[in-house]
């Protein structure tokens, strides 16, 4: 790469930033879960250090988006996508019913810390399925279709799903106290 210029700044990492990068080389499960693992890690550093009732901040109206319903919301996406979807199994959904669709956004009752064990649970839970997968290639049923998905795509959808609650989780944790960085 001669003759290319290597930037000598870069965007500020998170104050307090524990995270492990993700490989840059190795096998599909490997980086898919790193990267995943990287994403669920970035939205706990966001929303840490705050106290409960800043998490249920609904802090840049007129969005009702909080970090509080975020963790109840990717509870719920976790659940839905690797147990409910993937391995089919018969658990109730999370924070939603068909009568109110938005309860994991908009009904904040109960336990802040609580909340965010049940989205830690249901992370850990998510891995030990990934773990125990013979391949990218397994398949679930999409309840919507009935159609097969394979865990690689729910894999990359749920990459996409963090990266963009974590740019939402940004603005809050901005707005909430200031803090901002990678």
């Amino acid at each position: 790469m001669t003759g290319t210029s290597v930037p000598k700044h870069s965007s500020p990492r998170w104050n307090g930033d524990t995270r492990e990068d993700p490989p840059a080389v190795g096998g599909e499960r490997e980086i898919l879960g790193a990267v995943l693992d990287w994403q669920r890690a970035t939205f706990e550093l966001k929303c840490a250090g705050l106290p409960p009732e800043r998490l249920s901040e609904r802090a840049v109206p007129p969005s009702g988006l909080s970090l509080h319903g975020m963790a109840r919301h990717l509870a719920g996406v976790e659940r839905w996508w690797f147990r409910i979807q993937f391995t089919g199994e018969d658990v109730p959904m999370l924070y939603y019913s068909d009568d109110d669709p938005n309860q994991d956004f908009d009904s904040l009752d109960g336990d802040v810390n609580e909340a965010f064990a049940v989205w830690r649970g249901e992370c850990e839970h998510s891995r030990q399925i990934v773990a125990a997968a013979a391949s990218l290639d397994e398949t679930g049923i999409r309840k919507k279709t009935g159609e097969p998905i394979s865990l690689r795509k729910i894999m990359v959808d749920m990459i996409a799903e963090y990266a963009r609650h974590n740019g939402h989780a940004d603005l809050l944790r901005e707005r909430i106290d200031g803090a901002t960085g990678m």
